[in-house]
């Protein structure tokens, strides 16, 4: 038995002196005895697996995207947050402060189309790179810009650089993570609330001391600190280093598993964007709250939220997902049906906790079915499932005002049990185009906490 880690250290770093010959060109397996004196062994052709080894270590890389997933949950949550201020500062009224989120979504879009034929062709490192410097230049702006129109320009310029952001680190945790797709990215998830949570946190205790700019000023040379991590470590390979196949991802445009699946993700961004735009107005408005209480509030969405993802980490990789969404979009119709019955404040507190907690699961099973679509365009295809899921969070928030104005917000709201029960359909159907891994049972063998899969007898 030998260490199959050390056997091929010693083929990279060119231990491989004549008659000491290691690949076997016939059985296409490494020689544990080094086949001293053998003439069908040979060091001419490199094995397959120094293709598929990986010359970056899984720890940091996957830390690399936890800090990129922080970064866009800063992003998501920031101008919402300091939108009253800059009204007060550059007298803007509610359409024109309106049109900053909405050029910001657009931005987000954006950066999501473009991200993955991007990082399929040049690799993760340059991407993320210019990204983060992206949304650094964005907050800066948006603290010291000396006009509307040079906010609007950071807004879009923090808006794109947020959605490659995203699309690139679950992009990147999908790649390194094998068959353990789904679990590393509901890890992952759990980075984008701490960011998503974090900057109302800081600008709730600071605010005494600083203004909203000196903060965000602040928080953008912070940023600074995951671009120096991004260029200390190696990320994996380029897939497409030669040319981007434009057939085969045109291609992706009319595969139906994936077409469903970006389905599911339009009602699940949908209601995730919904909750986080609408439910603080329904405390306000139906719950009677003031405006302090009714963000801690929405708080516990973002918290049940999180603590399912740290649940799922650990759960996904027993390869139960249709079993986990399943209970998970139960979860999520109990939680919406306490929410919106005429019950107490502790109801509806309960009910927001269950929903972030149902909805955990959404995001992470998807996507990592779709990494398995084609692992050779996983940019490609998440870029097409982002951009439908952007799309289903600027309808449905829209469509909820829209009813909102005419028959009130606790009818409206029913947007979201309905968007739930569409997405156990679009499951259930597409679910026989599954393989059964998805449906139930444990890891496969060789897998070692979801993570690459471990070579037979190589131990």
């Amino acid at each position: 038995m030998y260490r199959h880690s050390l056997v091929f250290a010693a083929a990279c770093l060119g231990m491989t002196a004549p008659g000491i010959q290691i690949w076997n060109r016939e059985s296409g397996i490494w020689n544990p005895e080094f086949g001293i004196g053998n003439p069908s062994w040979s060091t001419a052709e490199p094995p397959p697996e120094e293709e598929a080894c990986p010359v970056y270590r899984h720890s940091l890389v996957f830390t690399a995207a936890c800090l990129g997933m922080l970064l866009f949950g800063i992003t998501l949550t920031t101008l919402g947050a300091v939108l009253p201020p800059l009204m007060d500062r550059y007298g803007l009224d509610r359409t024109e402060a309106g049109s900053l989120l909405a050029l910001m979504s657009l931005g987000i879009l954006a950066g999501s189309l473009v991200f993955g034929p991007i990082v399929d062709r040049s690799g993760y490192r340059l991407v993320l790179i210019a990204a983060a410097l992206g949304v650094c230049l964005g907050l800066e702006g948006i603290a010291r810009a000396p006009s509307e129109r040079s906010l609007a320009v950071a807004v879009l310029v923090f808006g794109i650089s947020g959605g490659v952001v995203n699309g690139s680190t679950n992009a990147l945790v999908s790649d390194i993570s094998g068959s353990g797709r789904s679990s590393g990215l509901a890890l992952l998830g759990v980075f984008f609330g701490i960011g998503a949570l974090g900057v109302p946190l800081v600008l709730g205790l600071l605010l005494r001391w600083l203004d909203y700019a000196a903060i965000l000023a602040d928080i953008g040379l912070a940023v600074l600190l995951p671009v120096v991590f991004f260029l200390a470590i190696r990320f994996p390979p380029p897939k497409q280093p030669q040319g981007f196949p434009l057939r085969k991802a045109g291609g992706l445009l009319r595969e139906p598993t994936l077409l469903l699946l970006g389905a599911m993700l339009f009602f699940q961004s949908g209601m995730e964007i919904t909750l986080g735009g609408w439910t603080a107005r329904y405390a306000g408005e139906v719950l009677g709250l003031n405006e302090q209480r009714a963000v801690l509030v929405l708080s516990l969405f973002w918290i049940g939220m999180m603590t399912a993802r740290l649940v799922l980490t650990a759960l996904l990789r027993r390869r139960i997902t249709g079993l986990v969404l399943g209970v998970s979009l139960a979860l999520a119709v109990l939680g919406s049906a306490l929410l919106l019955a005429p019950g107490g404040l502790a109801t509806a507190r309960l009910g927001l906790f269950l929903l972030g907690f149902g909805l955990a699961a959404g995001f992470p099973i998807v996507l990592g079915i779709i990494g398995e679509i084609d692992t050779e365009l996983t940019g490609t295809a998440f870029s097409i499932a982002f951009v439908m899921a952007l799309t289903g969070g600027s309808a449905l928030p829209y469509l909820t005002g829209l009813l909102g104005d005419r028959y009130g917000l606790r009818a409206s709201l029913l947007i979201v049990p309905a968007s739930v029960l569409a997405m156990a359909i679009l499951f259930g159907v597409v679910r026989r185009r599954l393989p059964p891994r998805h449906a139930e049972g444990p890891a496969p063998e060789g897998m070692l906490d979801g993570k690459f899969p471990i070579p037979d007898s190589k131990l």
